[in-house]
């Protein structure tokens, strides 16, 4: 059972090397920038931009996952706080804009946040279920 295992696990990190050398390069870029200088507001969107583009942050995901009992519960436990913060920041932006007068468009924005946290939890469940080889 456990070589049954170890073998699966080979085969994602296979799989996935792209994505663990984008996540090397992205983590090599961090203090190239520093060193050469440039400000960190701009290193953290590069950061950010390169990160999801290149799926870094799920190649990390994955990496941290693969580690036996304890990788899935913090996956989760790093993923799950994402939803909430995306709702809060919601919430502070609603109250501000239903201050200024922009009811319709709250309603709008919220149906569309709504949409992309249900989108997001679809693909994941989906994603689970139908895995691809």
């Amino acid at each position: 059972m456990e070589q049954k295992t170890q073998n699966k696990n080979r085969k994602k990190l296979r799989e996935r090397k792209g994505m663990f050398i984008a996540l090397i390069l992205v983590l090599l870029l961090i203090p190239l920038l520093v060193y050469l200088g440039v400000p960190k507001e701009i290193v953290a969107f590069v950061t950010l931009v390169l990160g999801l583009l290149t799926k870094a942050f799920a190649g990390l995901a994955a990496l941290i996952a693969m580690i036996p009992i304890i990788g899935p519960l913090v996956v989760k436990v790093l993923s799950i706080p994402f939803f909430w913060l995306v709702n809060s920041l919601g919430y502070f932006v609603s109250i501000l804009a239903i201050k200024k007068g922009y009811t319709r468009q709250v309603v709008n924005s919220r149906v569309l946040t709504l949409s992309v946290l249900v989108g997001i939890v679809i693909g994941y469940i989906l994603g689970n279920v139908l895995p691809l080889y």
